[in-house]
């Protein structure tokens, strides 16, 4: 999650730009989306063996689209009035009672799938 000061530059970064008229649920959410996809155009064709040179490589762009994922989120997240270190929270011990260790550990498999 953001620091507060951080928050409160990307709302005056967009408030002085008049973009929150833009911002609606359906749009942040999709632009959300959108820069998830652009991560993945990082990796899309890079077989496995070379996603660290890949990283190494272009960390710089990876990390600008991880940013505008997280500026869209946080956006969405005040907008809707949505603490989303409690969201994270709730999430985390939901996972953590789908998700055992004993029968998770070392698997990948959804939690319906756990034997």
């Amino acid at each position: 999650m953001l620091k507060d000061s951080t928050l409160q530059r990307l709302l005056a970064f967009r408030e002085a730009r008049d973009w929150k008229q833009f911002h609606t649920f359906r749009t942040l959410a999709v632009s959300i989306s959108l820069e998830a996809a652009e991560l993945l155009e990082f990796v899309q064709w890079v077989p496995d063996a070379a996603l660290g040179e890949v990283v190494s490589r272009e960390k710089a762009q990876i990390c600008d689209e991880m940013a505008d994922i997280a500026i869209y989120l946080h956006y969405l997240a005040h907008d809707l009035g949505v603490d989303l270190d409690e969201c994270v929270r709730k999430k985390l011990q939901l996972n953590e009672e789908k998700y055992p260790v004993t029968q998770s550990k070392g698997n990948a498999a959804k939690y319906d799938r756990l034997r």
